[in-house]
């Protein structure tokens, strides 16, 4: 009887060991822990763990390769993940390579994703710590989408009392009604064309112009071209010059000449007076004198024009300037 009793414990003993470690190989296959398979160690580093936990899968290059052994906290800002890795896939892992946490779908569960890098260096060893990089969550998708949803929604507030007002407006209607305004924005729209063309034309025309100038075509550019009539232009300023000089020798001796027929005047002497007596003589000394402050003027005209022609205007420039120096000389 006892020894029944003992058979019985033994059995129950094997069987829950054997419900037991049955239960703990399901759950580690269903964690796919790579249980019959070798293995290494690789870590990597992040801010934010996303929501990853131990058994999520790991792939590199969109291809299964391990699974999460374990997510532990190294510091306040530093996360650590565990991966165990199918030792089959060790020579294509490098040194450089970078993980990062994304999802399976787009609401699945959370996966590391390995990157190669932009070199080719160095195999991972077991327990090597590899590069991470950070991509938008689908959190932060969700914010921005709804950050860009409120904006939407204002826009379409907005827009809606925009349609609202334009409706309501009667002087827009009224001006979208007008039967005229068709025919007055062509005539419009004409009159632009025509005068753009002008404005063409006029823009051609005087590209013509400066090119004959620049060719030496045409009075204005003989004259900016010729040398020889620069120098016969210097003649003639010379001469004008001494033009100038003897008009004011002449006034002088006017001056001279008044002075003395006030002279004789004063003192009722001389030929002055007697013809001064004489009124036929008076009225052609005066039509004498009319001639020649007429001519007078004239020249002195001619001598202001003289100055502001663009030919000249250089010149009497000069000479200005050259008087003003010699004056703060003296």
């Amino acid at each position: 009887m006892t020894h029944t009793k003992i058979n019985n414990v033994k059995l129950g003993l094997f069987v829950s060991a054997g419900l037991l470690f049955l239960i703990i190989m399901l759950y580690m296959i269903g964690r796919d822990q790579n249980l019959f398979s070798r293995n290494l160690t690789l870590r990597a580093r992040f801010a934010n763990a996303s929501g990853l936990v131990a058994g999520n899968n790991v792939r590199y290059a969109g291809i299964q390769v391990g699974t999460v052994k374990k997510v532990k906290l190294v510091n306040d800002t530093t996360i650590e993940v565990v991966m165990l890795i199918d030792q089959q896939f060790k020579e294509n892992l490098h040194k450089d390579a970078l993980a990062s946490i994304g999802t399976e779908g787009l609401i699945g569960n959370r996966i590391v994703n390995i990157v190669p890098g932009k070199g080719s260096g160095p195999v991972v060893e077991d327990g090597d710590l590899i590069g991470t990089r950070k991509i938008v969550s689908t959190e932060e998708m969700m914010e921005t989408l709804a950050v860009s949803n409120r904006n939407i929604a204002e826009i379409t507030v907005q827009l809606k009392s925009t349609v609202e007002r334009i409706n309501n407006s009667t002087a827009l209607w009224a001006l979208l009604n007008d039967e005229s305004l068709p025919r007055d924005l062509s005539a419009s729209a004409r009159n632009i064309k025509a005068a753009t063309g002008k404005a063409n034309q006029f823009v051609l025309d005087l590209q013509e112009v400066l090119a004959n100038v620049k060719a030496g075509k045409g009075s204005l550019g003989a004259i900016i071209t010729d040398t020889a009539l620069a120098v016969e232009l210097g003649k003639a300023l010379q001469q004008f010059q001494q033009v100038g000089e003897e008009a004011n020798r002449l006034g002088a001796e006017l001056r001279g000449v008044t002075g003395k027929v006030q002279t004789g005047l004063d003192n009722g002497k001389g030929p002055v007076n007697a013809m001064l007596n004489d009124s036929g003589m008076v009225q052609k000394i005066n039509a004498s004198l009319q001639h020649i402050e007429a001519g007078t003027a004239a020249f002195n005209q001619n001598m202001e024009a003289l100055k502001h022609n663009f030919l000249f205007r250089g010149y009497f420039r000069k000479q200005e300037k050259q008087q003003k120096k010699q004056a703060a000389r003296q």
